[in-house]
C-alpha cells in the first residue's frame, strides 16, 4: 500500500481508504470483520465513517470489531456528523449541539478518546457557518480529534469554511474535503479541486467507481443483484447509466483488456494518479471485491492511457 499526506497537514494516510457506508445493513457483522482485517493486512490506514451509515448501525458495529481485533492504533479513524436520522428521514444539521453529540456518540460506539479526523458531513444552509464551524474548533481543543475536514462542500463554502478557520486565534484549518470524483463524475475539478489545492486541503474521494458502474457490472444491462436493480438505491446509481458514460466505461474496458487487468483497476489508478487527491474511499459489498480493488494499487498507466480517458471522460460530465 502506498501512502500520501493529507492537504498540507501531516497527517499521512494509507491512499486507498475504506468505506462503510453500508456496513451494519447490507454488509453483515461476519463480512465486515472479514473486510477490516482483509484491508488491514493490505497495509490500509484510513476508515471512513459516519453515525448515519448501515441505517445507524455502522459504527457500533466497527467499534466492536475494531475492540475484538485490537488495531485501534492502527487505524486513522476518519468520522463525520451533521447528518440525522428522523422519522420523517434523514436532514441536514450542522448545530453546535447536534455536531458535538454525535461526535461524543461516535467516541462511544468506538471505545476510544478520539477521532484522527472529524468532518462536516454537508453544508447546513440554515445554520451559521461560524456556528458548524465553531464546533470543529472546540472537538479539537478539547483533544476529541486530530484534525477536521469537510464533505459535499462547494468550491465558494470551502473557501469560506478554510479563511473562517484560518482567520481565529489557534488557527485550526481544515486539512480534507470529501467530494464525489471519478471518471464519470468530474464536475470537482471546474471548482472544487482546484479550490482544494489553493486552500491546502487534501481531496477524499468518494465513490470513487462511480457509484459501481466503472466496475462494468452495468455493460449488459442491470444485473438483478446490483444497486441498481435495487428501488433503494435505483436514484443513487442511475445518474451515472447514461450512452456519454457508458463510453467512458467501454473505453476503460479496451484499456483494461491491453493492461490484463481489470476495468475497476484502471478506473482506480486513473484517480490515484490525479493532483490533490489524497485518498480514494472504496467501499465493497463483499471481501473478494475490496481484494480486487485493493489490488489496483499495483498499476501505474502509461501516459497515453491517461490521455485516452481523460478525452473520452471529458464530454461525458
Amino acid at each position: 500500500m502506498q501512502y500520501r499526506r493529507v492537504g498540507h497537514s501531516g497527517l499521512e494516510v494509507s491512499r486507498l481508504a475504506l468505506g462503510t457506508m453500508t456496513w451494519g445493513s447490507t454488509v453483515d457483522a461476519y463480512e465486515a470483520e472479514e473486510q477490516l482485517a482483509t484491508f488491514l493486512d493490505a497495509g490500509g490506514t484510513m476508515v471512513d465513517t459516519a453515525p448515519i451509515y448501515g441505517e445507524g448501525a455502522c459504527e457500533e458495529l466497527l467499534g466492536t470489531l475494531i475492540a475484538k481485533a485490537g488495531v485501534r492504533e492502527h487505524i486513522v479513524l476518519a468520522g463525520k456528523a451533521g447528518f440525522v436520522r428522523r422519522a420523517d428521514g434523514v436532514i441536514r444539521d450542522g448545530s453546535r449541539g447536534t455536531l458535538l453529540d454525535q461526535l461524543d456518540q461516535s467516541l462511544r460506539h468506538f471505545g476510544t478518546d478520539h477521532l484522527d479526523v472529524w468532518q462536516v458531513h454537508t453544508w447546513d444552509p440554515h445554520t451559521p457557518i461560524e456556528e458548524t464551524l465553531g464546533a470543529l474548533e472546540h472537538a479539537v481543543r478539547t483533544g476529541r480529534t486530530r484534525y477536521v475536514g469537510i464533505s459535499n462542500f462547494t468550491a465558494w463554502q470551502s473557501a469560506l469554511a478554510q479563511t473562517w478557520l484560518r482567520g481565529r486565534a489557534d488557527a485550526l484549518p481544515l486539512i480534507s474535503t470529501q467530494v464525489e470524483y471519478s471518471l464519470v463524475q468530474r464536475e470537482p475539478e471546474d471548482q472544487q479541486i482546484p479550490a482544494a489545492q489553493h486552500l491546502g486541503l487534501g481531496v477524499l474521494a468518494w465513490s470513487p467507481l462511480g457509484r459501481g458502474v466503472l466496475t462494468g457490472k452495468y455493460r449488459s444491462g442491470v444485473p438483478v443483484d446490483s444497486r441498481a436493480a435495487d428501488p433503494a438505491w435505483t436514484d443513487f446509481v442511475s445518474p451515472h447509466l447514461t450512452p456519454g458514460k457508458a463510453a467512458v466505461v467501454e473505453a476503460l474496458a479496451r484499456a483494461s483488456e491491453g493492461l490484463g487487468v481489470t476495468i475497476a483497476h484502471v478506473a482506480l489508478a486513473w484517480l490515484l494518479g490525479r493532483p490533490q487527491v489524497s485518498a480514494a474511499i472504496v467501499g465493497a459489498r463483499t471481501t473478494s471485491q475490496l481484494q480486487e480493488n485493493l489490488a489496483s494499487e499495483d498499476l501505474d498507466l502509461p501516459a497515453e492511457i491517461v490521455q485516452a480517458l481523460d478525452d473520452v471522460s471529458g464530454g461525458a460530465r
